[in-house]
């Protein structure tokens, strides 16, 4: 499908001249391109779409929106999680 998910920032590193970090999905924590969106610190809630922060958003909506991924069935499918290659 590749919808974009929201998760917190855990975590604000970088890799090669690139700004990264980890984010946590509500419990499934990935890592991330973090360089579209400069202005995401630690602790904010960013919308993920294929590995790269696109927006910032607000904690309410990304614990709404994070629940019915879940209510859907989805989240794990669009994070890849228990899906073999």
């Amino acid at each position: 499908m590749c919808l974009g998910v929201p998760g917190k920032i855990t975590e604000i590193y970088e890799i090669g001249g690139m700004k990264m970090g980890k984010v946590d999905f509500g419990g499934i924590v990935k890592e991330a391109c973090l360089e579209y969106v400069p202005e995401i610190e630690l602790g904010d809630y960013t919308i993920i779409h294929v590995g790269f922060a696109i927006s910032k958003l607000d904690e309410q909506a990304a614990q709404e929106s994070l629940e019915l991924f879940r209510q859907m069935g989805l989240l794990e499918e669009e994070l890849g999680v228990g899906v073999e290659e």
